[in-house]
């Protein structure tokens, strides 16, 4: 008997609480509510829903958003929400203190909106969330580098 955590369709989903930063709680705990997935949205409803959670600290959940823009497009298209995706996933890794993971993603997304730069969709800001991502994974790489001094245990 398989005692994972099922949806409505019988695929296997974590059903615990999570916070703003999508990590999972503990059953019962009082967690943000999720993002309904597959929800169809025109590209300024997707840019709109996303900016809000972002703008309330929810990455986690505004990449929720943009990855349905994404499972929903077909074509070129496909990989300007991709990217955005990514970034706000590189966004959530930040914000939880795994630098690697910021790093990695920060990168992607901005290779893959990059085709976008010379002409924007949608009036998405290309050249200025590259920018934006490339100083934040900066920054995260500069915080993996450090190694902190070892504390002492004893006198």
């Amino acid at each position: 008997m398989d005692s994972r955590d099922r949806d409505d369709q019988g695929r296997a989903r974590n059903a615990r609480p999570r916070d703003g930063l999508g990590r999972p709680l503990p059953y019962g705990s009082d967690g943000v509510p999720r993002q309904p997935e597959g929800v169809q949205r025109t590209p300024a409803e997707t840019l709109a829903e996303a900016q809000h959670l972002l703008d309330t600290g929810r990455p986690f959940h505004a990449h929720e958003v943009f990855e349905d823009a994404w499972k929903a497009t077909d074509g070129p298209e496909c990989e300007l929400w991709r990217g955005l995706a990514q970034l706000a996933v590189g966004l959530t890794h930040a914000l939880r203190g795994n630098g690697n993971g910021a790093v990695a993603l920060l990168e992607r997304g901005a290779e893959n909106i990059a085709p976008f730069r010379a002409e924007p969709p949608y009036g998405v800001d290309v050249a200025g969330l590259q920018q934006w991502a490339q100083a934040l994974a900066g920054e995260a790489r500069e915080r993996v580098r450090v190694v902190p001094e070892v504390p002492r245990l004893a006198h």
